[in-house]
């Protein structure tokens, strides 16, 4: 099965293909290319403001300074800027997933040299 690392699709057969965004997409015209901007349901990391703790030992070192080290921890949030709820996000994978099924149906139907595999009217 194919694999998604580093900006970069693995297929079985070795090909890699490098993209410049971080995912793909298929249009309603079973067009596939890349889907660079991820402004529908993404997840994106937070780096809070750090805090300087300061660790005092419980017994004092020979005139060693007391270090104070930032604390920072890492957050994760998930954005849905248009407020999608779950049977909206399940349709719209649903829809995805019938797309991708029709490409794979025309593909086997007309071969891959034909122009037909396409939703268009001709």
């Amino acid at each position: 099965m194919a694999d998604f690392k580093r900006r970069t699709l693995i297929l079985t057969s070795g090909k890699q293909i490098k993209l410049y965004g971080n995912s793909m997409a298929i249009g309603s015209s079973l067009e596939v290319g890349e889907g660079a901007a991820p402004n529908i349901l993404s997840f994106m990391e937070q780096h809070p403001e750090e805090k300087v703790d300061t660790v005092i030992p419980d017994q004092p070192q020979q005139n060693k300074p007391i270090k104070a080290q930032p604390v920072s921890k890492l957050a994760a949030t998930v954005l849905n800027p248009h407020r999608l709820t779950v049977m909206e996000i399940l349709e719209m994978a649903d829809f995805n997933i019938q797309l991708w099924m029709q490409l794979k149906d025309n593909i086997r139907r007309y071969g891959l040299a034909n122009p037909r595999i396409f939703n268009r009217d001709m």
